[in-house]
């Protein structure tokens, strides 16, 4: 049998799991969109939702305004069944995002599906004593950089996914990855995914285009999707195609074993026929 728990998928948030970008949806939704259009091309997005939602705290609105805008986020019906299915199928789940912890707990929680990701990468979202909401970068770019001049200076989701590999290596753990995202920050990690690894990356979305400009440089198997529903069918064929390999895998190494008692029993037994011992599917 497969061994569970040997496919990690990784997904990213907005977009990806829920419809929108939770940043612009919480914005949009509380009436601040023209005070962010004007601020967006003088500061990096990280720093412009810490400097909104410092605004959206001037101007009275509160965490619970901003938790119940997040709970009515759209989301595509079938991805809470795909979250569901991959997690029974014995897949460990992880979320790497930019958008902050605050957002991203209240939406999983709210769907019922916080239990089933064992890690949430993101860039922290505290609430402070005023009951302001203070966004801060997951890399702290003010003391250093982290070197990498595809991503944005709070968050390399391709380091994040290195983290990852590590952690998984060091414990002795032999996994495929399946990474699915839609956004620009998505094609750093995207470049780190081994060759028996999985991208999938949204249809027509910007990391889509990225990869669509040089195939090659992805190493994984690139498997790209358009909705929750095309989400859904693909990951279940992807994690049901990887299961199926570790079977086959399992199956070789239990016959390659019995050959090799076969062999000792033709020494130890030599007036025994050869040919009742070896059966013919298992001559190579």
């Amino acid at each position: 049998m497969a061994n569970r728990n040997n496919i990690v998928i990784v997904f990213d948030f907005d977009k990806t799991i829920i419809d929108v970008d939770s940043d612009n949806w919480v914005v949009d939704e509380l009436g601040f969109t023209e005070l962010f259009n004007q601020l967006l091309p003088t500061m990096p997005w990280n720093s412009l939702m810490n400097r909104m939602m410092k605004e959206l705290h001037d101007q009275g609105k509160t965490i619970e305004e901003i938790k119940q805008v997040l709970r009515r986020i759209p989301i595509h019906p079938r991805v809470i069944p795909a979250i569901k299915s991959a997690h029974a199928l014995g897949c460990e789940l992880r979320i790497v995002s930019d958008a902050n912890t605050l957002f991203i707990e209240t939406i999983i929680e709210h769907l019922g599906i916080r239990e089933f990701f064992s890690e949430i990468n993101t860039n922290p979202g505290l609430v402070d004593e005023q009951g302001r909401l203070i966004v801060s970068p997951y890399h702290d770019f003010t003391k250093s950089s982290h070197g990498c001049s595809r991503c944005p200076p709070n968050m390399c989701k391709g380091l994040i996914i290195e983290r990852i590999q590590a952690s998984l290596t060091k414990e002795g753990r032999k996994t495929k990855m399946i990474y699915l995202g839609d956004g620009a920050g998505d094609y750093c990690p995207s470049l780190g995914l081994k060759a028996e690894d999985y991208m999938m990356p949204r249809k027509n979305f910007p990391v889509w285009d990225l990869i669509s400009q040089n195939p090659m440089l992805v190493k994984a198997t690139v498997r790209d999707w358009t909705d929750g529903e095309d989400m859904e069918r693909i990951l279940m064929e992807i994690i049901n195609e990887i299961m199926s390999l570790e079977e086959e895998e399992d199956q070789d190494k239990m016959l390659s074993s019995e050959n090799c008692k076969i062999s000792v029993g033709i020494v130890h037994e030599p007036m025994v026929p050869l040919a009742l011992q070896v059966p013919l599917n298992l001559v190579k």
